[in-house]
């Protein structure tokens, strides 16, 4: 008798779409600069500098000033970087962080992460990571000739990230 292999859709399969990297400073200037310089560092691409929308005068921030630096991953160094954030948060996040193929959590101080080195000049930032899954299939919502809808039954639930998750060696709480 021949073994029977159950075979996987593949268009099932969820994959991260992209890792992004927020560092909000909140001032422009020499801190913002550094920051820009840590991120480039850590990550080993170019971020991008954030502008604020509106003026808010208790703060001290005026519209247009940049205030953050992000920086979007994908692929293996989305990868890469996502495994060594998770560590910093001990592989475990909570039910409250995760949502419907995405999940979010923050890093209080860079130096947490492994194979970082505390260096006075640069001083300590805190960085927020937003981490957007996807299936196969969901380029029909992108593309640029006959964009269409992503159907109801190809979304990833909240069930299904955190099943990924799980999947990954993260706890949920």
């Amino acid at each position: 008798m021949e073994a029977v292999t159950i075979q996987k859709n593949p268009m099932r399969e969820i994959l991260i779409d992209k890792v992004v990297i927020n560092m909000g400073i909140g001032e422009s200037g020499e801190r913002h600069k550094k920051a820009l310089i840590l991120l480039e560092q850590l990550v080993g691409q170019k971020p991008t500098i954030t502008y604020a929308k509106k003026t808010i005068k208790n703060f001290g921030i005026r519209r247009g000033e940049a205030i953050g630096v992000k920086v979007t991953l994908r692929g293996e160094k989305a990868l890469k970087f996502l495994k060594d954030a998770l560590t910093v948060k001990e592989n475990k996040l909570k039910a409250k962080q995760i949502g419907n193929g995405e999940f979010s959590f923050g890093i209080a101080e860079h130096i947490d992460l492994p194979g970082v080195e505390y260096d006075p000049d640069i001083g300590i930032y805190g960085m927020d990571v937003c981490v957007s899954l996807r299936r196969r299939g969901y380029r029909i919502s992108r593309r640029r000739r006959c964009k269409s809808k992503v159907g109801k039954s190809h979304r990833i639930t909240k069930e299904e990230t955190i099943e990924f998750l799980k999947n990954m060696g993260v706890e949920i709480e």
